[in-house]
């Protein structure tokens, strides 16, 4: 089994994804700090062709209060617009749909609570991303959508947070995420939408010593800026309706000629341009701020402005998934290749893990997705090695958890990490404590199936298992060798021994024979 191969079991030839190919309809839904978005679209000949799109006002990162948590009325408002959201998603098939929080839900520390009942509301599940994952969605939406191959430059403001993308054609070549946003600078700099010189020189100055570190690199390697996001779009249509470009790209004397609008006006509330919706009004300056900021960082003179952003990058990457061209493919070949992580060890615990998982599967209720999971937190259990020996199950889970993983979600990433951590030695119960009830016990059981599949290839040989039997309860397990093996095999009997005094602290019994 190549390793291409074992990944495309993460979930790609899972029920779901099988059905989902077979049909023609997807849909990608963001999140946003500002606004919550969806569009829904048909594929035809392997391209998406958009049949709806909604778009509504959130301002869920207006709803962080001091201590990083989501109000109750930030929520309520999240809450309403995904129960909407999921009247026009539902009857779609499981796989169809990709959702993803961003910068908001990255920091408030209530998320956990707030997402169980957003998934109810949506009907589907939702991922968190890092600031990286969604940089690199919003390059594939973005550069879908153009004709140059021009190396370019793809800056977007968003509510909580902006991204910067270097790429040529689909790939992005360097990617940055940035903690400042429309909404968060103009909570802060700008309260009760009061707009005066000193403020508006405050938030510029904030942005430029966000953008300082990061100006050197993304001041060259390009030849054409494009911005997406509605920040970008709101100022390109006051831009156009007061006449003041003919072209749809916004410039240096168009954010001058707006910051002295807004300046003039003095308060969100005075304001009266034509193109400019109330809603966007209250996080304008916000965002006038940071993008004077960043022309002034990275030397951009005409900024062109794109269609697209994260929700279409969702769609594309969703579409990727579904006919077996995955990002996270070239990830699982450059995290083996760095870490050095042996591929034939990786192998033979995969597929034992795998014929484990077949036998368990119906009692224990796993889905094939779940097959997925752990296929991949087998082939990647042991790339902690490259670390230190010593505690390898630690380093490897915190490469996991916070190396920057293309393709894959924030979500995936945590579970990710957990399987690994929890693979050898004591049991984390502590760890396993900390998640949702139903979810701590389906994630042990993984755990479980990865530890087993380990410990029988601790020789690291090639010689292959006798047939063994696998029999589980709720809270047990049984393991069944030919006549005598464990006698011919004492290394292994003291092994299971051991296991099952780990096993213990997981509230789970292991029997073997």
């Amino acid at each position: 089994m190549t390793l291409a191969r074992a990944l495309r079991l993460v979930p790609l030839v899972t029920t779901a994804v099988r059905r989902a190919a077979g049909t023609q309809t997807v849909a990608a839904v963001d999140l946003g700090s500002n606004s919550f978005h969806m569009i829904v679209a048909r594929v035809a000949h392997g391209q998406p062709h958009v049949m709806d799109r909604l778009q509504e006002t959130v301002r869920l990162g207006a709803g962080l209060d001091t201590g990083n948590r989501l109000s109750k009325e930030a929520q309520h408002r999240a809450l309403d617009c995904l129960e909407r959201f999921g009247e026009r998603l539902r009857g779609m098939h499981a796989g169809t749909v990709r959702a993803v929080g961003t910068n908001t839900l990255r920091r408030a520390r209530n998320t956990q609570k707030f997402l169980r009942r957003a998934q109810a509301a949506l009907g589907h599940p939702i991922e968190l991303i890092s600031g990286r994952e969604e940089a690199r969605l919003i390059y594939q939406g973005v550069a879908r959508e153009l004709a140059d191959d021009s190396p370019r430059l793809v800056l977007d403001v968003g509510g909580g947070s902006t991204e910067l993308i270097l790429g040529v054609r689909t790939e992005p070549k360097l990617m940055e995420s940035l903690y400042m946003g429309c909404v968060s600078f103009s909570r802060q700099y700008f309260p009760k939408g009061r707009i005066t010189e000193k403020t508006m020189h405050r938030a510029e100055t904030a942005a430029r010593l966000e953008l300082t570190p990061v100006e050197a690199q993304f001041r060259r390697g390009w030849q054409r800026a494009y911005g997406s996001s509605g920040t970008v779009r709101a100022i390109g249509a006051v831009a156009q309706a007061g006449g003041w470009t003919d072209d749809d790209e916004i410039t240096p004397a168009v954010l001058e000629r707006l910051r002295g609008v807004l300046l003039n006006a003095g308060q969100v509330t005075a304001l009266d341009l034509p193109g400019l919706s109330a809603d966007r009004a209250s996080v304008l300056p916000g965002g006038v701020a940071i993008l004077r900021a960043a022309f002034e960082a990275l030397g951009i003179e005409r900024l062109h402005i794109a269609n697209a952003a994260l929700r279409e990058g969702l769609l594309y990457d969703l579409l990727g998934r579904l006919h077996h061209v995955d990002a996270r493919e070239q990830t699982l070949h450059a995290l083996t290749a760095r870490f050095n992580v042996d591929k034939a060890q990786a192998e033979r615990v995969v597929r034992t893990a795998q014929a484990c998982f077949e036998q368990v599967a119906q009692h224990w209720k796993l889905a094939p997705e779940d097959a997925a999971t752990l296929s991949l937190a087998a082939r990647l259990h042991e790339i902690g090695l490259a670390v230190a020996h010593s505690g390898y199950h630690k380093h490897g889970a915190y490469l996991a958890r916070y190396s920057d993983l293309p393709g894959f979600s924030s979500t995936e990433q945590h579970l990710l990490a957990l399987l690994i951590r929890a693979h050898r030695r004591k049991f984390p119960a502590e760890e396993f404590a900390a998640l949702p009830k139903g979810q701590a016990k389906h994630v042990c059981r993984l755990v479980v199936l990865l530890r087993l599949a380990v410990l029988l290839h601790r020789g690291r040989s090639d010689t292959l298992l006798p047939a063994f039997r696998l029999t589980v309860g709720k809270h047990a397990i049984e393991v069944r060798f030919p006549r005598g093996w464990l006698n011919k095999n004492p290394l292994t009997r003291a092994d299971l021994a051991l296991e099952a005094d780990y096993l213990k602290s997981a509230r789970m019994q292991l029997r073997f024979g």
